[in-house]
């Protein structure tokens, strides 16, 4: 997969003094799954409007394949979106909704109609296509707010936070949707969540403050972030608790988590630091419940760069 679907350059958007979007620039490979990821208020929401076409950038380029730079306007009917909080017409029905929807869009009479049947399967509210839309449930509601986002055949979808305001099932519900979209459209979402991101995505933007801290491949992204961890746990004594206050203490580690019967320590040294550790435990008698080596996650990641 190779080819470039869209290609942003420092994009900006200032908003009076306040700076929402800082000179981002990234690409989207066609038929992509890429998570757009940051904490609430990183801009991720006015970067998807931007691309979306419903904001103007303040400077900066959107240029998707085959069209000139920042030329959206000729994009639009080939970009579907879907904002965090959708709004239906609850006296609709779900089949009406996605024909008016097809209409707007510009496709024909005949072809919505044809259209808003396909997405529905696609989403499975088949069953649900004559029922009005305020009967429906959060899950329904977002995916319904996908079919949406789907019935005009755009090359490229922007789902913003879809599964943030829903409950365990409405979310699984809306992952699978997404999971079995990829591929045959390219999706860009945004989400806090790097659970979200990480079970389904390609690729992975992480925004803080309006710039892009980090950004590649999740294998990319394991590799360059990987270090090595010791987890301990120990029983509840004195002596063990004074031994696990003074681990920080040692040149081999580089950050711990000290509890009230265990640690989480980052090593420079795996080997030397698991030789040096153990013979302390034998030596000073100190009761060992656990005592585990593995290398930090994508979550560790993420939390160090948020919070540096």
């Amino acid at each position: 997969m190779t080819d470039e679907l869209l290609r942003i350059k420092n994009l900006t958007k200032k908003i009076g003094s306040v700076v929402p979007v800082n000179s981002l620039s990234f690409e989207l490979m066609r038929g992509s799954c890429t998570a757009l990821l940051g904490p609430n208020g990183a801009g991720k929401t006015t970067t998807l409007r931007m691309l979306a076409g419903l904001l103007s950038p303040t400077q900066g380029e959107i240029i998707y394949s085959q069209s000139g730079a920042g030329s959206i306007s000729n994009w639009r009917n080939r970009i579907g979106y879907l904002p965090q909080y959708p709004k239906f017409y609850g006296w609709m029905s779900g089949i009406e909704y996605l024909n008016f929807s097809a209409k707007l869009s510009g496709l024909s009479k005949q072809r919505a109609a044809e259209r808003s049947l396909e997405v529905l399967e696609m989403v499975g509210l088949q069953q649900a296509a004559k029922r009005r839309i305020s009967g429906y449930s959060g899950g329904m509601k977002q995916r319904l707010g996908i079919a949406q986002a789907l019935v005009h055949e755009p090359e490229l979808i922007l789902l913003d936070e879809p599964v943030s305001a829903l409950d365990p099932i409405g979310r699984r519900e809306v992952m699978d949707l997404m999971r079995a979209l990829r591929g045959d459209v390219t999706i860009l979402f945004s989400t806090h969540v790097l659970h979200d991101a990480e079970e389904i995505c390609d690729d992975m933007v992480l925004m803080v403050e309006g710039r892009i801290a980090e950004s590649g491949s999740l294998t990319e992204l394991r590799m360059k972030h990987r270090q090595p961890i010791l987890f301990i746990e120990v029983e509840s004594g004195e002596r063990e608790m004074n031994w696990l206050h003074s681990l920080g203490n040692r040149d081999f580690i580089e950050a711990s988590e000290i509890g009230t019967q265990g640690a989480r320590l980052v090593v420079s040294d795996m080997n030397r630091a698991r030789d040096v550790l153990v013979r302390e435990i034998a030596e000073s008698g100190i009761g060992l419940l656990r005592f585990e080596a593995g290398t930090s996650s994508l979550e560790d990641m993420f939390m160090k760069v948020v919070n540096s």
